[in-house]
């Protein structure tokens, strides 16, 4: 099992576990690596921690041996991970058509809600990390989702 970290033309960082640097070369020809944040198959490796000398390398090879040996032994992983995008798209997709946009005003409606100043609902928006803290602070749950492309 080998353990590569590779780059989208996006710049999303990840990780690939193949079962041989051929196994990454042939399913790489084959467009069955994909950047699991985006989706590009414009991917290519970039250099890892292990390749680095010194005390830390030894560190990260021994950690690399856990986990290898810890990871199942398929090497079509990337279709899970292409599961995972799929199902995260799912729940995105229902938490826009359960939720009004509330654009950039996202935490004044928020606190209005919390406040009973404004009728209970779901919503969604904009809203600076700061303000989010500041939501919290008072009580309001916050959840913060990364939207895909197609959905933003």
């Amino acid at each position: 099992m080998i353990i590569y970290d590779l780059n989208c033309d996006n710049n999303h960082r990840f990780e690939g576990w193949f079962q041989n640097a051929g196994a990454f070369e042939s399913q790489l020809e084959d467009r069955l690596v994909c950047c699991p944040q985006c989706d590009s198959y414009n991917v290519h490796r970039v250099p890892s921690a292990v390749a680095i000398s010194g005390h830390h390398a030894e560190e990260s090879v021994s950690k690399t041996s856990v986990i290898s040996s810890m990871a199942p032994t398929s090497t079509a992983l990337m279709p899970v991970g292409t599961q995972a995008m799929a199902l995260y798209r799912q729940l995105i997709q229902t938490i826009v058509s359960h939720s009004e946009d509330v654009g950039q005003s996202f935490a004044d409606e928020a606190r209005k809600i919390h406040y009973n100043e404004a009728p209970q609902r779901p919503i969604r928006g904009q809203a600076s990390e700061d303000e989010c803290e500041e939501l919290r602070d008072e009580g309001i749950q916050v959840l913060s989702l990364p939207l895909p492309k197609e959905v933003g």
